[in-house]
């Protein structure tokens, strides 16, 4: 049984593979053909918790269980804020194919899911991006959306200026051709104009950290940061005039803050939430409109990325 680490997760080869095969699991996901179930939290102390989440792929005839670790004062022992282990199993055999790094495939699983949007969504030469937040989701992010488009220019914010210049000079650093990194005083002067906005905070706030008018009319913004259901990144008015994308409309009803905010005051239906799937497919197009994707993150991506990485894995051997 292998197991797969950060560094066999790495590259870009890897990462577009995750794209693609995340790709295939939400036309599934949309069409009824398979499903994700919710995952089990078990609180053991003030926001530590353990999550435990189940899935079925049936269609690639696999499933996976995460077991995964949120310790908030980690970070002050030296240690990683995630931990956690994701084991891959073949449903003909029951037999456990792999166990990879839960914490790692969480934050490429993560950023793929927001490249997949991107790729949908924006043209083939946006290459402006603007990132909220400067933590290791955020790396994920850029690294995932550099991958489907040639980004130029990353603005980031964070409200910790010495997190976001060195989140400035790693993008700098990483790009395999020369790009513009610049940090910004203010969330505000990161996503003018910017083409694509990605944010990714820990916020556990009600109150956005982007305003909607500070968007640009035909950008495209990924959300997927917040602490739990109610937490706003975006203010959600800005949904009210985009393309409103989610993963699966269930889970973004219980778990994203803006789309509850959104609904509950009348800014938008649940007929007005997109799922991803049927982006892919190309049934539903953004045509030049804002759009935006609100991300909660599912099980079944987590087996997904799994079985992609497991993959690469096996054929770069």
């Amino acid at each position: 049984m292998p197991m797969i680490g950060a560094a066999d997760m790495a590259g870009t080869q890897r990462l577009t593979w995750v794209i693609d095969v995340l790709g295939e699991m939400f036309v599934d996901l949309a069409s009824g053909r398979t499903s994700s179930p919710a995952r089990t939290v078990l609180e053991h102390g003030p926001q530590r918790v353990l999550l435990v989440s189940p899935a079925l792929w049936e269609q690639r005839g696999v499933g996976s269980v995460k077991v995964t670790t949120l310790t908030p004062d980690n970070p002050g022992r030296g240690l990683p804020l995630i931990h956690g282990v994701v084991a891959l199993t073949d449903l003909a055999t029951g037999q456990i194919t792999a166990l990879l790094d839960g914490a790692e495939l969480t934050a490429i699983r993560t950023g793929a899911v927001a490249a997949l949007a991107t790729r949908c969504c924006t043209a083939d030469d946006a290459e402006d991006l603007a990132v909220i937040g400067a933590g290791v989701q955020a790396r994920a992010l850029v690294r995932a959306v550099s991958a489907v488009r040639r980004i130029r220019t990353v603005r980031v914010f964070s409200r910790t200026r010495s997190r976001a210049e060195q989140f400035a000079e790693w993008a700098r650093d990483s790009a395999s051709y020369p790009i513009h990194t610049a940090v910004c005083d203010t969330a505000r002067a990161a996503v003018t104009d910017a083409e694509i906005i990605c944010t990714a905070t820990s916020t556990s706030d009600g109150v956005p950290l982007v305003e909607a008018q500070w968007v640009a009319s035909g950008a495209h913004v990924n959300v997927i940061g917040g602490t739990h259901p109610d937490a706003i990144e975006v203010e959600p008015a800005l949904l009210a005039d985009a393309t409103v994308i989610v993963e699966e409309r269930t889970a973004a009803r219980e778990g994203a803050g803006e789309v509850r905010a959104a609904l509950a005051a009348g800014l938008i239906d649940v007929d007005d939430l997109y799922e991803l799937g049927v982006l892919v497919t190309g049934e539903v197009r953004t045509e030049g409109r804002t759009s935006v994707l609100r991300s909660v993150g599912m099980a079944v991506e987590d087996t997904a990325a799994a079985v992609a990485l497991h993959e690469t894995a096996t054929a770069m051997r």
